[in-house]
């Protein structure tokens, strides 16, 4: 998987730019990416601090532009766009307090077109990378939720099963209908889980996947009722109705979408039971608790989550995560 996004990359010349310019494995991947000639870097935080821990650690950052919101050349245009973007809902000193911070500063940076991409979160929660990216890089075109997807991959198990997508694991708690004042929906939360699993075939494709869809339940087309079993069936066929091109069915329980025998006894005729690889799940539960069992006792590598919906690529990584983690999670970004 990786060797394909990495040739793609070489013949591609993007800039990512790193919120936590000081992180020893920030720096690690940094060092990594720069000598292998995959990316352009961009390292945010002071200078000699930047400069300081890459020499206590034996990293190579001499290639990589050094960003310090406080000296930052661009500053009053930074702060001037903001106060734009966020139309009245901040003032110039809120914006200026905010850039200041690394999530703000590095995801203004994208925004204005100095970098391409961004990965954050080695030192804060999923919120602190999502928050800016919403308020200043925003949801592309046609596009009314920000989701995310975990790809997982090892080197052994059926050819068809050993890189698959699940989503949404991080970012949606559930998916209830969007109602205004009026007591009006304005988008359903079927129409919010069949937009996930559009995200996530798409997603999908860009690692080499050839995408079957299945959205997940405890039932298997009509055999139990409750919970979010009418969810999944909904959002499936919205989702159907939207791309009839895609391999996407529903819904459907786990043994039915990857057993070829209990998914056909089940779901008969199905393009998707039984060959499943891109999961998507109805409540965060199940896909955080879901991906992990994958990660734990599958042996599956877990890389994410990459999150889906937004004007550019931007993503979060786990506080626990290491070096590699962060070399790996760089390719994805950029490749994105």
């Amino acid at each position: 998987m990786f060797d394909k996004l990495i040739a793609k990359l070489k013949n591609d010349n993007k800039t990512i730019v790193y919120t936590e310019g000081t992180d020893a494995r920030i720096l690690s991947s940094a060092s990594r990416v720069l000598a292998e000639g995959l990316m352009n870097v961009v390292l945010v935080g002071k200078a000699e601090d930047v400069k300081a821990a890459a020499a206590k650690g034996g990293f190579d950052i001499s290639k990589a532009e050094i960003c310090d919101p406080e000296t930052y050349d661009g500053m009053e245009e930074m702060v001037s766009t903001m106060v734009e973007l966020r139309k009245g809902k901040m003032t110039p000193e809120e914006c200026r307090a905010n850039l200041l911070k690394g999530n703000y500063f590095g995801t203004m940076l994208v925004k204005m077109g100095k970098a391409d991409c961004l990965l954050g979160g080695a030192t804060y929660s999923t919120a602190d990378t999502i928050r800016p990216a919403l308020q200043l890089v925003k949801t592309k075109p046609g596009a009314h939720l920000v989701s995310s997807v975990f790809i997982l991959n090892r080197d052994f198990g059926p050819e068809e099963l050993r890189t698959i997508c699940m989503g949404d694991c991080a970012v949606n708690l559930d998916y209830k209908d969007d109602v205004d004042k009026d007591g009006n929906v304005k988008f359903t939360g079927a129409q919010k889980l069949a937009e996930v699993a559009i995200e996530a075939e798409k997603c999908a494709r860009i690692f080499g996947i050839d995408p079957k869809v299945a959205l997940l339940s405890f039932s298997t087309k009509g055999s139990g009722k409750g919970g979010t079993v009418a969810l999944s069936a909904e959002a499936t066929k919205i989702a159907k109705e939207l791309h009839p091109e895609m391999a996407i069915d529903g819904e459907m329980q786990f043994d039915a979408a990857v057993s070829p025998e209990v998914g056909q006894l089940k779901f008969p005729g199905s393009p998707v039971a039984g060959h499943a690889n891109t999961f998507i799940f109805p409540l965060i539960e199940a896909g955080n608790i879901g991906y992990k069992i994958a990660q734990r006792l599958g042996g599956y590598a877990a890389y994410g989550p990459i999150l889906l919906g937004l004007n550019a690529p931007i993503n979060d990584l786990s506080r626990g995560c290491d070096a590699e983690e962060v070399y790996r999670m760089s390719i994805i970004t950029a490749a994105l």
